[in-house]
């Protein structure tokens, strides 16, 4: 009787395909050659969620999952660990990380459980204590990271006791980039910019809002609108080029009536 679980068999699968007489490509994957993969599939379990398609939802998990199970696999031919390791690794944190549910700790809220995570994270492997900061990791989008790191310093009272000296921040940083143009100096403007994003990202925090995903809406948005312009010109047989942009923003403020 066979009482492999599905994980077993998949393991079983992806080892077949990466040893002796397995598919080429897969046995040519290094753990480098993988990571636009591993990204490009987290990506894609995020526009499924978005989508609302519980199917398409299960297809990129498994796609993610397939991921993982590939670097693990490629580590267990090195001979450093396999995905039971791995298993086991995240498993034990769970439960480290939670003495809330797991051990004795009382905690009040989700806040204190924030909190209580982070100090836990805090402490390398040697029981050292590290920077809160540390571990926020460099490959983050901008807006993603900014935020990430701007949470962490306010779980130990980094932080602006009200949202009006964050909009004062927002207000100062645009004056100094607008000082910086008036310099005409390329890096001060860059510099400038920078921490005006930063303190939009901040806005955006404190209203428990992600920057990411407020960017990323707006940026649908002006996709969306922009099409309707190119839609337009196709319809006239119009090169855009051609368009005055009096006239696409006639056709951009149709489109923005239109949808509300």
């Amino acid at each position: 009787m066979n009482t492999k679980t599905e994980i077993d068999k998949l393991l079983d699968v992806v080892a077949t395909l990466r040893g002796e007489g397995g598919c080429p490509w897969d046995r040519e994957q290094t753990l480098e050659t993988l990571k636009p993969y591993l990204v490009e599939e987290a990506y894609e379990v995020i526009d499924a969620i978005e989508q609302g398609s519980v199917a398409e939802h299960q297809e990129e998990l498994g796609d993610l999952l397939l991921q993982i199970v590939m670097q693990s696999q490629i580590q267990t031919e090195s001979g450093e660990f396999g995905f039971s390791d791995v298993a086991r690794s995240i498993r034990k944190k769970m439960v480290s990380r939670h003495p809330h549910v797991f051990g004795d700790v009382k905690v009040v809220d989700s806040d204190e459980v924030l909190r209580n995570w982070e100090k836990n994270k805090a402490k390398d492997k040697d029981g050292e204590h590290r920077s809160i900061l540390a571990g926020v990791p460099k490959h983050l989008p901008a807006l993603q990271k900014a935020q990430r790191v701007q949470s962490r310093a306010a779980l130990v009272g980094f932080d602006w006791k009200d949202v009006k000296d964050v909009l004062a921040k927002v207000e100062e940083e645009l004056a100094e980039t607008k000082e910086a143009m008036n310099e005409e100096d390329e890096a001060h403007i860059c510099e400038e910019i920078g921490d005006l994003l930063f303190s939009v990202v901040n806005l955006a925090r404190f209203y428990g809002m992600s920057a990411e995903d407020a960017l990323n809406k707006t940026t649908l948005k002006f996709t969306s609108r922009f099409a309707e312009i190119e839609r337009c010109m196709h319809e006239q047989k119009r090169e855009l080029k051609d368009c005055s942009l009096e006239e696409m923003d006639a056709i951009w403020e149709g489109a923005k009536d239109a949808k509300g």
